[in-house]
């Protein structure tokens, strides 16, 4: 799954609101906590030049609603 997840993020990367929209979708659907935190590290380190506020503002959220450490 989080193969999967990275791979439609790659594909919308273009447009902001489709990434958006795709890793809140990501983040929602994966069951593991270490994958959340994986699909985290990824994104930043994929795309943390074009949507660092975006990927911090999801987890963000994610973290507050499951209590887990940033």
């Amino acid at each position: 799954m989080l193969n999967y997840c990275k791979k439609i993020l790659k594909s919308v990367s273009f447009d902001k609101e489709l990434f958006e929209k795709e890793l809140k979708k990501a983040v929602r659907n994966l069951l593991l906590n270490d994958e959340v935190m994986a699909l985290r590290k990824w994104c930043l380190r994929k795309f943390s030049n074009s949507y660092k506020q975006i990927i911090e503002k999801v987890f963000s959220e994610f973290n507050s609603q499951q209590k887990l450490p940033v």
